[in-house]
């Protein structure tokens, strides 16, 4: 298909397509953006990595309140546009996945692994900073709330954080190598409920459409690459209706 205008029509001519995911893909499940107008910064200040380490309170606060997000959201349902995603990728139009989300809800509709690259960490895991162990987090928050005891690292006796990057804290190399890669040669990219405000994360959607990629936007609310002239189409509005009605009508029209 030559020049395509609407999102239906970059969804049939595409091949290699990335999609660039942010919270607002996930509050129609119910769970709360962090920096929106109703975000949990307003009434949970971030606990910074160093802090993490340093100040036994801060540990207490941040395993807490991980632990309660777990218990709230651990078994929250994937939204409309998340499986419209797994279904562009059973069409063979998806290369990569690229979320700021820590929920874990690509993963519950079924996006596959090597497809997935989740910036922010998942919530779902817990990790040892100093030995690289890791486990599922379930048991580790169900004892958190239990006895209230800072967990340790069964291999090295370092304290065990939430797979959660937090504030001060790297991105994983492996990770942002993954999703330099995927930014390579791609012939689509769409944002989907992201203010694309955060860093560095927002700069691997744009570092595409500089080099003349198609870039689409989807999202309620302003972003930081509103009005770029490298942003081919931006969409003001839910994302779930807006993506996942023209996933349903693209797929109609895939050969």
């Amino acid at each position: 298909m030559k020049n395509p205008q609407t999102l239906v029509e970059y969804l049939v001519a595409c091949e290699r397509m990335v999609i660039f995911t942010g919270a607002g893909i996930s509050t129609d499940a119910g769970i709360p953006d962090y920096r929106g107008p109703q975000g949990l910064w307003k009434s949970r200040p971030e606990v910074s990595f160093q802090d993490f380490f340093d100040f036994p309170e801060k540990r207490t606060s941040y395993w807490t309140h991980k632990s309660e997000d777990w218990q709230k959201w651990g078994q929250v349902e994937p939204t409309p546009a998340h499986l419209a995603i797994t279904r562009l990728h059973e069409l063979g139009k998806v290369r990569a996945v690229i979320t700021q989300n820590i929920d874990g809800l690509h993963r519950r509709a079924q996006t596959p692994e090597d497809v997935l690259i989740e910036l922010h960490g998942r919530m779902d895991q817990v990790l040892c900073i100093d030995c690289g162990f890791t486990d599922a987090a379930d048991a580790w928050y169900a004892g958190w709330l239990e006895t209230g005891k800072h967990p340790h690292c069964p291999t090295c006796e370092a304290f065990l954080k939430p797979g959660v990057i937090q504030f001060g804290e790297h991105l994983r190399p492996e990770d942002l190598t993954r999703a330099q890669q995927a930014m390579q040669d791609p012939d689509l990219v769409i944002a989907l409920g992201s203010t694309l405000q955060v860093q560095p994360a927002a700069t691997f959607p744009i570092m595409a459409a500089r080099a003349g990629i198609p870039y689409i936007i989807v999202n309620r609310g302003e972003t930081a690459h509103d009005g770029l002239p490298h942003v081919a189409l931006r969409l003001e509005g839910n994302v779930q209706e807006l993506f996942s009605d023209a996933v349903e009508q693209a797929s109609l029209m895939f050969g």
